[in-house]
């Protein structure tokens, strides 16, 4: 659809961005902070570890000024468990609790939104050691936390995630270090999708208790939802496109909005004996967790094509890049969208599809809370940070927003990826998002002053303007 004249973005649109607790806080273990599955695993060859990150847990003030001169409207952060529960469980941490009390009485200070991830990649290791998502303990173990930050924090926070990329968790856990296989597991898609269920039913609870807990409080899941294409119009790849969404999207939506099972998933899951068992309960709290929006993070489309059961997919490969599931659909590189440095095709009209589609199927407001672009920033020596490419992405992509805002969907905000220069899942420092850069290498911690670049200035006229200059 070609609109003639376009909607303009709502006068409380939430302009800002994002950032997650143990890719940016560092501060690993100081005041009572106990350990993570992050902390505690192997960071790949040649990246660095997280233990300093970009230290917003030192510098919080000074970032959340520089938020502010940008004009952030909202700021989208996680709270570390282990931060507030050392153990996972049992005794709260003062300091922990202090620490988040000021980061959020910091971004209201200067009128900015705070918006809460409740989970964020960072399983605490003392819970890791139980069995992480794969013991059913794990559906109580998050309800308490998620009761304890509403609690402490729930006064001033009027948006919460539950779970961040719960469908990554789930599909590449391997990759993002997350996943935990119990010892002597001889059906390991079984487990996987036990472990994803025990997600689905502690997401169903939490919001829940949100609701029961802060009546005026909103809160939602943050899946990363990226629309499949069929690698062409052979009706074979259409419906390999039909699988592939299915298993990488509305799973996670249907069961957030609707607290069902996507029909597709589940008979998948039946021809491989891996269906997850229900708890007592389950089926009942699953229909109770009714969320208010849905926040999600969007990099790029997928496309994939039909998949007759003869060939062994490669499914190892990371979030953005096109993978498979034999049986079901394979992985095709689309030839007709470019990639960024580090592989990750760029679509924004893509953008658009998705939010259409989103909204078409679940008729709730979307919340954009990841969207952005790794790439290798260079500091001049008169401390500029030239990056042109990532306004262009930026550009594009808040374009697509306003054409969704114009095709009637209801958006509540833009939060992209990320802040702050942080530490990348698995590509360490050297892949940088931030409006600021961090003066610090992958392993020489140099200064660690922060820098505005050049999509810093941008991204201040955007919010400025409410969207409507986007020029240079």
């Amino acid at each position: 659809m070609i609109h003639k004249t376009l909607k303009p973005f709502p006068k409380d649109f939430l302009w800002g961005a994002s950032t997650s607790a143990y890719q940016v806080e560092g501060a690993n273990l100081e005041d009572g902070k106990g350990p993570s599955c992050q902390d505690v695993k192997k960071v790949p060859e040649g990246t660095s570890d997280l233990t300093v990150c970009a230290d917003h847990y030192h510098h919080y003030k000074e970032d959340i000024a520089l938020m502010a001169e940008m004009g952030f409207k909202s700021y989208r952060f996680s709270i570390a468990w282990t931060r507030i529960l050392p153990q996972g469980t049992g005794e709260v941490n003062p300091k922990g609790i202090e620490f988040y009390n000021n980061l959020i009485n910091e971004c209201l200070k200067y009128n900015i939104e705070p918006i809460v991830t409740m989970f964020h990649f960072d399983m605490p290791a003392a819970l890791d050691q139980r069995g992480s998502w794969s013991n059913r303990e794990s559906i109580d173990w998050f309800v308490n936390f998620a009761k304890v930050m509403f609690e402490n924090f729930g006064d001033r926070v009027k948006y919460w995630l539950t779970i961040n990329e719960q469908n990554m968790l789930t599909l590449v856990g391997p990759v993002i270090g997350t996943l935990t296989i119990p010892e002597g597991c001889t059906n390991e898609l079984k487990e996987i999708y036990q472990q994803n269920h025990h997600m689905l039913v502690a997401q169903a609870k939490a919001m829940a208790l949100c609701h029961e807990m802060l009546p005026g409080a909103k809160i939602g899941p943050a899946p990363n939802i990226s629309l499949v294409y069929p690698a062409s119009c052979k009706p074979e790849d259409v419906l390999a496109a039909q699988n592939y969404n299915a298993v990488r999207n509305w799973l996670y939506l249907d069961m957030a909005v609707y607290g069902v099972y996507n029909n597709l998933v589940w008979a998948w899951l039946e021809e491989h004996d891996a269906t997850p068992e229900f708890g007592e309960g389950d089926a009942e709290a699953l229909k109770n967790g009714h969320p208010d929006f849905i926040g999600f993070n969007y990099y790029n489309t997928a496309t994939c094509q039909w998949e007759d059961g003869t060939v062994e997919c490669d499914s190892a490969a990371d979030q953005q890049t096109a993978r498979g599931e034999t049986g079901m659909f394979k992985g095709f590189k689309n030839p007709y969208l470019p990639t960024t440095e580090f592989g990750w095709e760029i679509d924004p009209q893509g953008f658009r599809a998705t939010i259409r589609e989103m909204y078409s199927r679940y008729r709730l407001p979307l919340l954009v809370t990841e969207n952005g672009l790794g790439a290798y920033d260079t500091l001049t020596e008169d401390g500029k940070v030239h990056d042109p490419y990532r306004i262009e992405y930026l550009r594009k992509h808040i374009e697509q927003i306003r054409l969704a805002i114009s095709d009637r969907c209801e958006m509540l905000g833009y939060n992209p990826w990320s802040a702050i220069d942080l530490i990348s899942t698995h590509e360490g420092m050297k892949k940088r998002y931030g409006f600021i850069y961090v003066d610090r290498d992958e392993f020489d911690l140099k200064t660690l002053k922060r820098y505005r670049k050049d999509s810093f200035y941008w991204y201040k006229k955007v919010i400025a303007s409410n969207g409507e200059d986007l020029s240079d």
